[in-house]
């Protein structure tokens, strides 16, 4: 077995030692063994249950001999101490531990053969506690010095950030990926898209026209969903919302395995939850929310309702309707959900409610924008899509032509930027509502009647029917999603095919 005082001494002056003069976690014969079995049998890396890299190896010339091993295999090269010798006869580290025969001594007994995953398991769970003590000596750090801030709910959050990454099983830094992996990802995601019906390469929306047009809700991306007050933002992001967490639901229950849908984390800074729970119930009861928040239904929809609740029990949908949450708390809550529900989706309804660090709120513009940015940070962060709601300026209300522009986003353009697609909803039958002339008290005035007659054909030409106007897209082309609203169920759904077409353009 390897001089194991020459590894100590040479992975002390690599690593360090842990506070209070204890050497931090490892357990270099375990690492020394690893080796050796994945010398003697390169089927051994084929066969591990965790995420084994070279940074895991405590012992710096241990993560180099692992670092090479994985790039011979990769060129799908056999692995031995023969064919790894070239590479390590100027290695200084190597050079102490009596040059390229410590290669050699790896495999001398054999012993890692008999529980190579174990000892790959104690590896990377070392690896794990020296990040932790490693988080634990930063937040000390942090915590003992007061000389530029005293923040410690921003400590606390970057504190829970580091811990989040170690969870996950990464190091102290993202490092980039291979062309390699990337393109490996891509194929994944076209594969899913295929398997879907060509339409959905991330998580569904639930409706086919808009999973058509974007292709459904990518990983990493920000997506903006805005619009004015009344055009039904929370509904459409509340039945998004319950589409993806329903279709994971459905194809678990029917076993298949790579689904579209996800479970989805739902920040309600508006609305509580029991109230957005009674929104998703009326949907699915098909009664109106209205009619049972003030309890005007009979037995038989109450039974209906009933039956819609029971089957929505098991529904992957959190809601979160903590009032007032910063940036930092917001992502915070996300990681959580995150590490316990494993979360492939999250809703916030809606940006402006959040609120910046205590720096930035002297000055809206910066606010929004750190809190765009901090949204834009926690997709990529989580590797989920991000929905946020946003208000529009009151500057739609001003035009003859009410649909909203990318200009109208409200109080900062850094959220246009930071968005990878924006979104609007339109529905022209809420501007021509408010249009309605007054119908005389008889039959005198013909030419009001005439004027009501004719808004009232107006009004039944564009009823019930929305636009979802894709006004930026990264990934695509922008343009119009034609939907179906019903107002009194608070519900998005696609139009038949052909519906419409021709009127409502």
């Amino acid at each position: 077995m390897p001089d194991q005082d020459l590894l100590i001494r040479a992975a002390t002056r690599q690593g360090g030692e842990a506070a209070a003069g204890r050497a931090l976690p490892a357990n270099l014969e375990a690492e020394a063994a690893f080796l050796g079995a994945v010398l003697i049998d390169n089927r051994v890396l084929e066969e591990l249950s965790v995420p084994l890299r070279a940074e895991h190896f405590f012992a710096p010339i241990h993560a180099r001999i692992f670092d090479r091993v994985a790039v011979q295999l990769d060129k799908q090269m056999v692995v031995t101490p023969v064919t790894l010798k070239p590479y390590f006869e100027g290695d200084e580290a190597m050079a102490e531990m009596g040059g390229t025969a410590y290669l050699a001594q790896l495999t001398a007994d054999g012993q890692g053969l008999l529980a190579p995953r174990e000892l790959a398991q104690q590896i990377y769970d070392l690896a794990l506690l020296r990040e932790l003590v490693s988080v634990g000596r930063e937040l000390v750090e942090g915590a003992l010095d007061t000389s530029e801030e005293v923040e410690p709910m921003r400590q606390i959050e970057r504190a829970e950030a580091s811990l989040y990454r170690v969870a996950e099983g990464a190091s102290g830094e993202s490092e980039a990926a291979t062309f390699r992996g990337a393109t490996n990802k891509a194929l994944e995601m076209i594969e899913t898209a295929i398997n879907s019906g060509g339409h959905v390469s991330g998580k569904t929306t639930g409706l086919t026209s808009v999973n058509e047009k974007v292709g459904g809700l990518h990983d990493s991306d920000l997506i903006i969903l805005a619009g004015r007050p009344g055009m039904g933002k929370t509904s459409l992001a509340t039945n998004i919302a319950f589409n993806c967490a329903d279709r994971l639901l459905r194809d678990q229950r029917d076993g298949i395995e790579k689904s579209v849908g996800a479970p989805v984390a739902f920040f309600s800074l508006e609305m509580s939850s029991d109230q957005l729970a009674t929104r998703i119930l009326a949907e699915q009861a098909k009664i109106s929310s209205e009619a049972l928040r003030m309890g005007k239904i009979s037995r038989d929809d109450f039974q209906q309702l009933s039956y819609a609740s029971q089957r929505l029990a098991e529904l992957p949908l959190y809601i979160d309707d903590t009032p007032a949450l910063t940036i930092g708390a917001l992502r915070t809550r996300a990681r959580r959900l995150k590490r316990r529900y494993d979360i492939g989706l999250i809703v916030v309804d809606y940006l402006q409610l959040l609120q910046g660090s205590g720096r930035a709120q002297d000055n809206r513009v910066n606010e929004i924008s750190e809190i765009s940015r901090g949204l834009k940070t926690l997709a990529k962060e989580l590797g989920v899509p991000v929905i946020a709601l946003s208000q529009l300026s009151r500057a739609v209300e001003q035009r003859d032509d009410k649909r909203p522009m990318l200009s109208d986003l409200r109080e900062s353009g850094s959220i246009e930027q930071d968005a990878d697609m924006v979104w609007f909803v339109y529905r022209e039958d809420y501007y021509i509502a408010s249009r309605e002339p007054k119908l005389p008290a008889g039959d005198s005035d013909v030419k009001a009647q005439e004027a009501h007659d004719t808004w009232r054909q107006e009004m039944e030409r564009v009823y019930g029917l929305a636009e979802l106007i894709v006004a930026k897209q990264r990934h695509g082309s922008t343009g119009k999603v034609r939907l179906r609203f019903e107002p009194k169920i608070t519900r998005f759904s696609d139009l038949a095919e052909g519906e419409y077409q021709g009127g409502y353009d």
